[in-house]
């Protein structure tokens, strides 16, 4: 099966829509970036470095530190798919992550989001 295209895509290309979808709603790119590190694991400066690299969706993923295990508390619906059903692992943390700029730009409470 060929890999999606998404997965080839370099994350620092989608990551300004990230922070321009928060922005649109008043939310901020720290928010967005705090949302990031804390799915990912990743420091502020790894975060950079990534971006810098132009790392694809596939490697940002895998080479992610510590994936957040409070992530399956994600649920909800992205592009018409429920998060939660996703089986392919790269697409579910893509997934996860879009679902948690959703609800940033939805006006949910930091705390929320990061389901404290």
């Amino acid at each position: 099966m060929a890999k999606q295209h998404i997965y080839t895509m370099s994350f620092s290309k989608v990551y300004p829509h990230y922070v321009t979808k928060g922005e649109k709603k008043g939310r901020t790119k720290t928010e967005v970036d705090e949302i990031i590190c804390w799915l990912t694991g990743y420091s502020q400066e790894e975060l950079g470095v990534q971006l810098e690299k132009q790392t694809d969706f596939e490697t940002f993923f895998a080479e992610a530190p510590q994936m957040n295990p409070l992530r399956t508390l994600i649920k909800g619906v992205v592009c018409g798919v429920r998060v939660e059903d996703v089986e392919e692992p790269i697409m579910k943390e893509i997934r996860y992550l879009d679902k948690l700029i959703d609800e940033l730009a939805k006006g949910k409470s930091m705390d929320k989001i990061l389901r404290k």
